[in-house]
């Protein structure tokens, strides 16, 4: 991040609609991409000691909170808890810059634009197991919509010279 830079924050009323929003499901999305890039390569005895624990993630200035929990095996969507055994907290410019590989989550943290609450062992292992794997750099090119939709739709296939795409006649 260039230091001259101001640091993006969501306009409050943007904050506030996204705060309406239900809870579950953007857990939900959240947990699908932890599961897809993260809980596969978590060492067993960082999973082991997951296990059972509330987390949150939370995003200050959108106003989204995201719950869930460790199976020991992989990452599940909760309602809101009450009670968290850990919650990390930033803004969504510095999230997106940590998973972009922009920003070292100990930069953020010391200079107060990164928070752990909670459980002050559980923050230092999450951290320690995230900053020893390898893990893609969220690229968002990947996420225009034409690529998203890409994903999702058939490749088209050529059909044979003489013969009808449909089938036989």
């Amino acid at each position: 991040m260039n230091p001259s830079s101001p640091a993006f924050v969501l306009p409050q009323p943007i904050g506030s609609i996204l705060s309406r929003l239900p809870v579950y499901p953007g857990s939900f999305l959240l947990v699908t991409a932890l599961n897809q890039v993260l809980a596969k390569q978590l060492p067993a005895d960082v999973r082991q000691y997951l296990l059972g624990k509330k987390l949150r993630i939370h995003v200050t200035d959108a106003r989204l909170t995201f719950d869930f929990t460790c199976t020991g095996v992989r990452f599940v969507a909760s309602r809101r808890q009450e009670v968290t055994d850990l919650t990390i907290s930033a803004n969504a410019q510095d999230f997106l810059r940590l998973a972009q590989r922009q920003e070292d989550p100990d930069t953020l943290f010391f200079n107060r634009r990164l928070s752990m609450e909670g459980d002050t062992e559980l923050g230092l292992v999450v951290k320690n197991a995230i900053d020893a794997l390898e893990l893609p750099v969220l690229d968002l090119q990947q996420w225009t919509p034409d690529k998203v939709l890409a994903r999702f739709l058939p490749v088209k296939r050529a059909t044979p010279p003489g013969q009808h795409p449909v089938g036989k006649m």
